[in-house]
């Protein structure tokens, strides 16, 4: 074998030791490189409509935070059932419209299950009993009940079974005046200001208001209607009712039920 042949055939024989090196090291980063971790499903976001007036079942805190029972209730039963919520606030006479142009997903704010309403969109299993009072300020011994109501001013909020029963109570002839606000807060206001002579309302919310004014305004007469409470949600949306109805049946067995309740009654 001459010089130049052996020459040749070490330079071959380093050139293809050191691809062969290049090769593995390729390979073995390739190996070595961790995979991509694949990204975990974002959790689905539903809207939430509340009119955040109607203390204690929603009201603004201190840093002007949207809370109270309803809101903690959903933000519980959203967690149970792995999704997530955004509260927002809105008229409460516009949360079945919201509902029904997609602009929220949920409405939570003390909301009475009633036929009328059952027409416009489906409700959750009820999660509280309440019922309408008449409120008085605490200084009127004349109207004990529903009968002395005849030649008075009933103030209501708008959109509310309180505001259905005033008018079925006018129309009846039993008062003379409905006068109308936006919140409850206003109707109370109006109330102790002397601007009417008593208010139709959900009883519990009218309860929470006179243990933030006491000897204000009283509740006077029998409970004139009992209902329900429920979660609204848009007609034929099963599949969200559903999970608001495991949530919330899962949370009364677990016990969360009854400590957001009692953390506001």
């Amino acid at each position: 074998m001459n010089k130049k042949f052996r020459l040749a055939l070490v330079a071959v024989l380093v050139i293809s030791l050191l691809t062969f090196a290049g090769c593995s090291s390729t390979e073995k980063a390739k190996t070595e490189t961790p995979q991509q971790e694949e990204k975990a499903p974002q959790k689905v976001v539903y809207k939430v409509g509340t009119e955040p007036t109607f203390p204690p079942f929603e009201f603004t805190n201190e840093k002007n935070e949207i809370v109270g029972f309803d809101i903690d209730l959903i933000k519980a039963i959203a967690e149970d059932q792995g999704f997530e919520v955004e509260v927002q606030q809105l008229g409460f006479d516009g949360l079945i419209l919201a509902l029904q142009s997609g602009n929220i997903d949920i409405a939570a704010s003390g909301m009475s299950i009633t036929p009328e309403r059952l027409q416009q969109v489906d409700f959750s299993d009820p999660y509280i009993d309440a019922g309408l009072a008449i409120a008085v300020a605490n200084n009127n011994e004349t109207i004990k009940g529903v009968d002395d109501l005849k030649g008075t001013k009933v103030a209501v909020q708008i959109g509310t079974t309180g505001a259905g029963k005033a008018q079925e109570l006018l129309e009846a002839g039993l008062i003379k005046e409905i006068k109308t606000f936006p919140t409850v807060d206003v109707v109370m206001m109006e109330l102790m200001n002397g601007g009417v002579d008593a208010v139709i309302n959900d009883l519990p919310v009218t309860e929470a208001y006179i243990s933030k004014q006491p000897g204000k305004i009283k509740v006077v007469g029998d409970v004139l209607e009992s209902d329900s409470y429920g979660f609204a949600v848009r007609k034929g949306n099963t599949e969200l009712l559903e999970k608001i109805n495991a949530g919330l049946k899962n949370l009364k067995e677990n016990g969360k039920f009854e400590e957001i309740q009692n953390k506001y009654f």
